[in-house]
């Protein structure tokens, strides 16, 4: 039975391998320090972070992310340590909240290898905190314990190791936030809140193994960055307030923004009906939104998984409905796929300490006994790692056919190039809620993709990657092939960009110095769906900047002085993007400064960027292009593992979202583009 800790509380711990889970409904970053018998944090090497997420006994999540899974071993700590602080802080980059009192209550359970929870703890009361201690496993007589804590500051990170005695606490603090804000340039983000896991259609991830064979969760050891899974939302961590009047590119009407059905509720207070028991449930745990619509078809036999059907998943809408399905398939994919590297770990572990029992008796190195015992150990490693894959492999086959439902029901802003729902396409009269840009898989499903979607509008601006990537089929891709595929990738999310806004709410500029993507840059011009031709050299350059630049001042300066209503007659209110390529070629000083503003600021005023561009091109600058990187989400124009999800940090592999070789579905899609404004004007 679960022990629901209220701030203060004790319990026992049985079982000495745990996963400690944390659900907070916004990027968290998770820490644990080790205390000797005084709680002192002796040094640096005593706390485990995303810089560091592995000490003796102790595994943390390498990113921040709304949910964790930090496995623990209890026998593996040790002697010297007597006490495991687990931290939650909020991250310093990516515009989230900047207080826990603006976000629901964090919730933490204690979990065992069969995933059964042992305690649980709600952190209820917070306010002005951006860290919080949340628990505490400390050892009494020779056994376990667990406390709610419930501890912040609201000085962060740096203040909470301070308390802990750690001399350095200034400078590690500020090395993990730093190590956060790493990730957040190359990550998913995690869309608006879901609801409850009742409302999917089945219930995939499972824990692989069986009540007593699972194992702690693996995280991997690569550096993979994660700001924010698939999705950018509205309301999201690090999105800009809408402000609540009208806003030129947004498509916000004047008066206070129209309620997103899908946000959560205010945090319910820690308090009971009168006279009642406090409620310490996770309130998180409940939902408003509507139910899934009735399934199409029929019911599944007796003993066999629900037969999938496109748009079962909640929402008021069916685009709302198949994007919280795609969703939902991602997260599934990421949780199953979890479930089974924990239990190929755990396995191993399992053998390696089995076979070390083994040498350590001299009595079984004599007549053969060692020899058995290795081959016992060795046949319930397969027999635990066969039984995890067959629990996979069941949830993929599910989740395989579920795509095959869900890709050709797709809109055209869902959809992929090669889907027939081009071939009917027609210019949209409504921003559609999300925007596909290319698909994700994991190595262990080869045959499952998951389209990655984006929120609209743009938050964040798009970094297409045209230097090396870490993926190994990519060496023989040389450096010209690399920039061409780049800019062809530039110009397929463009174009996508120009087909799901309706006529004249979406203006694209381009600045190409030095003429390097004409050829890629044709279909757009051919079309004449380009607010001008493409910018060439420094002067180029500075025009287009100049003018972007002055268009976020001015509509900034009318949102703060309240005359949004007062902009010229002829301002432009579509949505703006910017693509620049060959950065930093053609760019000064001034004109790095203001690309660096209009990333920053652009968005909430209806201004976009994406850049084609290689890193080490403009690596002369030094430190000071960090934080644009860093604002930008970075995808490539070939397959490579830098995208994280939110949950376990697997690293994923994106796909580019490009024509195929040969179609004609661009050049037709951009005609009716053009046709559609001509009309309009």
């Amino acid at each position: 039975m679960t022990a629901e800790l209220v701030r203060g509380q004790n319990h026992p711990l049985s079982q000495a391998h745990l996963e400690i889970r944390v659900s907070a409904g916004t990027p968290v970053v998770v820490a644990a320090t080790l205390g000797d018998d005084g709680g002192t944090v002796r040094g640096v090497e005593w706390v485990a972070h995303p810089g560091t997420p592995t000490l003796p006994g102790l595994e943390v999540s390498r990113q921040a992310a709304a949910d964790h899974r930090l496995a623990v071993d209890l026998d593996a700590m040790p002697e010297s340590v007597h006490r495991v602080h687990v931290l939650l802080s909020l991250p310093q980059a990516g515009g989230g909240p900047v207080r826990f009192g603006a976000v629901a209550a964090p919730f933490v359970a204690v979990t065992g290898l069969d995933g059964s929870e042992v305690a649980s703890y709600t952190l209820t009361g917070l306010g002005s905190e951006t860290a919080v201690v949340a628990l505490e496993l400390y050892r009494r007589q020779g056994a376990w314990k667990v406390r709610a804590v419930g501890q912040g500051y609201a000085g962060g990170l740096a203040e909470l190791l301070t308390d802990q005695g750690l001399p350095q606490a200034q400078q590690l603090a500020s090395g993990i936030h730093e190590a956060v804000a790493q990730g957040l340039a190359r990550s998913v983000q995690a869309p608006p809140p879901r609801t409850a896991d009742g409302d999917r259609s089945r219930q995939t991830a499972a824990s692989a193994l069986g009540p007593d064979q699972s194992g702690p969760a693996s995280y991997g050891t690569q550096d993979h960055q994660n700001p924010a899974g698939p999705y950018a939302s509205q309301g999201a961590p690090g999105s800009p307030p809408v402000p609540p009047v009208a806003v030129p590119g947004t498509g916000q009407p004047p008066g206070p923004a129209p309620a997103d059905p899908s946000a959560p509720g205010p945090t319910p207070p820690p308090t009971g009906p009168a006279g009642g028991p406090i409620d310490y449930s996770h309130p998180r745990r409940a939902t408003s939104a509507p139910p899934p619509p009735p399934p199409t078809a029929p019911p599944a036999a007796p003993g066999q998984p629900a037969q999938p059907v496109a748009g079962d998943a909640t929402g008021w809408s069916m685009e709302e409905r198949l994007y919280n399905q795609i969703w939902g398939m991602f997260e599934d994919l990421a949780r199953t796929t979890a479930a089974y590297r924990s239990a190929v770990d755990f396995a191993e572990s399992r053998l390696e300490k089995e076979i070390d029992q083994v040498l350590s008796d001299p009595r079984s190195r004599i007549g053969g006994q060692g020899d058995a015992a290795r081959e016992a150990a060795l046949a319930r490693q397969t027999q635990l790692v066969d039984q995890a894959r067959q629990a996979l492999d069941r949830d993929l086959a599910q989740l395989v056919a579920e795509a095959d439902v869900v890709e050709p029901a797709l809109p055209p802003a869902f959809a992929g190039w090669d889907n027939p729902v081009w071939h009917a396409y027609r210019v949209p009269m409504e921003i559609p809620m999300a925007l596909r840009i290319g698909d994700l898989g994991l190595p262990e499903s080869d045959r499952l993709r998951i389209p990655l979607l984006v929120r609209l509008p743009l938050e964040r601006g798009l970094w297409i990657d045209s230097g090396r990537t870490a993926m190994a089929d990519d060496v023989f891709v040389d450096t010209h092939e690399r920039r061409r595929l780049a800019m062809e990738s530039a110009v397929a999310h463009t174009a996508r960009l120009l087909a799901v806004y309706p006529a004249d709410e979406f203006t694209v500029h381009v600045v190409d110095p030095a003429g390097s993507g004409t050829r890629a840059l044709a279909p757009l011009v051919r079309a004449g769906v380009l607010a001008a031709t493409p910018a060439r050299g420094a002067a180029g350059v500075a025009d287009v900047l100049g003018r972007l630049t002055q268009r976020v001042d001015l509509v900034q300066m009318a949102l703060r002085g309240g005359v949004a209503d007062s902009l010229p007659p002829d301002f432009d209110t579509a949505q703006q993007l910017l693509v620049v390529n060959d950065f930093p070629h053609g760019f000064d000083d001034r004109a790095v400064t203001q690309l660096r503003y209009l990333a920053d600021e652009g968005p909430a005023v209806g201004v976009h960027l994406m850049m084609v561009a290689d890193r080490e091109d403009a690596a002369g600058y030094g430190p000071l292009l960090d934080p644009l990187w860093r604002s930008l989400l970075r995808l490539t124009p070939v397959p490579d593992d830098h995208l994280a999800d939110p949950w376990v940090g697997h690293a994923w592999t994106y796909e580019p979202a490009l024509v195929p070789p040969g179609s004609g579905v661009l050049d037709m899609v951009l005609r009716q583009v053009a046709a559609a404004r001509t009309k309009r004007s």
